[in-house]
C-alpha cells in the first residue's frame, strides 16, 4: 500500500511538471491540460484532473479511490516550442509503454531549451522586418532602413532582457522608431515610404500570447485566457508609448 502511494505521488509530480514545462514555454491551456492528463493515464492513474491559472497549476491524480493533489507556482519563461515538442514526445513514449515513470523523470531532467545564438536571432529578426517592409509597398531604401533599425532594436531588447518586459518593450520601440524615423528625415530618403517605421517595431508584436489568450477563452479557459490577453495588451501599450515618445521628441514624419 505504501509503495502504491509513493508511486502515485511520483506520477503526480511528473504530471504537474509536464504541465509546468508546457505552460512556461508558450503552450495553450488546452494542450497543458491534455498532455498532463495523458501522462498520468499512461503511467497507470485512473484519472487526472487539473486546474490552470496564470501563475499556478493544481493537479489531482486518482488511483484505486485514492486522491492526491499538488499545486505548483508557475513562472513565465521565454516562448520555446522546442521544449513543448520535447515534452509531447516524452508523453507519447510513455503512452506506448516505452518509458515508465522513472524513465519519464530521467527524460524530464535531461531536456534543455534549444537556444539559437543571439547574433543569429538578431540578424534574422532584422531580415524578417525588412522583408515585411518590402512586402507592404516599401522600396529597397525603406527595407535597408528597417533592417538596420530593427537589428539594433533587437540587440537592445536582448540586452534589457533582465528588466521588466514592459520597460524593455517601451525602450526598444523608442529606439527602433527613432533610428528609422531620423533616417527618413534625411534628404536622401525623403521619398521613402514611412512603412519602414512601422516595420521596424514588428519584432515587438506579442503574437503568440495574443493567439493563446484568444484560444484559451474560446476553449473555456477564461481566467488564464484573459490574463494572457491583458498581458499581451500591456506589452502592446508599452510599445505604443515608446513609438509616441519618439514621434514627440524628434518630430518625425507622419506614420502612414
Amino acid at each position: 500500500m505504501q509503495t502504491k502511494r509513493q508511486q502515485q505521488q511520483a506520477v503526480t509530480q511528473l504530471c504537474i511538471q509536464c504541465g509546468l514545462y508546457l505552460l512556461r514555454h508558450g503552450a495553450e491551456s488546452a494542450l497543458v491540460d491534455e498532455f498532463s492528463s495523458r501522462l498520468g493515464l499512461a503511467l497507470g492513474m485512473d484519472n487526472v484532473e487539473s486546474s490552470i491559472v496564470s501563475n499556478a497549476i493544481a493537479l489531482t491524480t486518482i488511483k484505486d479511490g485514492q486522491y492526491l493533489t499538488l499545486m505548483r507556482k508557475n513562472r513565465d519563461y521565454d516562448i520555446n516550442m522546442h521544449m513543448v515538442t520535447k515534452v509531447q514526445h516524452i508523453v507519447i513514449l510513455a503512452e506506448h509503454s516505452l518509458l515508465d515513470y522513472e524513465g519519464v523523470a530521467t527524460r524530464f531532467a535531461q531536456i534543455r531549451p534549444l537556444r539559437y545564438p543571439k547574433w543569429l536571432v538578431t540578424l534574422m529578426v532584422g531580415l524578417s522586418c525588412a522583408c515585411f517592409c518590402k512586402l507592404n509597398k516599401g522600396d529597397w531604401d525603406g527595407s535597408v532602413i528597417t533592417f538596420f533599425a530593427s537589428t539594433i532594436a533587437m540587440y537592445v531588447r536582448q540586452l534589457l532582457m533582465l528588466f521588466n518586459p514592459h520597460i524593455n518593450f517601451c525602450i526598444t520601440a523608442f529606439i527602433a522608431t527613432t533610428m528609422s524615423g531620423l533616417l527618413l528625415l534625411h534628404p536622401a530618403f525623403s521619398n521613402t515610404p514611412t512603412i519602414a517605421m512601422a516595420a521596424s517595431v514588428l519584432l515587438l508584436v506579442p503574437g503568440l500570447p495574443l493567439i493563446n489568450g484568444v484560444a484559451d477563452i474560446f476553449k473555456g479557459y477564461i481566467n488564464i485566457g484573459l490574463a494572457r490577453w491583458v498581458s499581451a495588451s500591456l506589452l502592446s501599450l508599452a510599445t505604443c508609448v515608446g513609438v509616441i515618445m519618439a514621434f514627440l521628441i524628434w518630430e518625425l514624419r507622419e506614420w502612414g
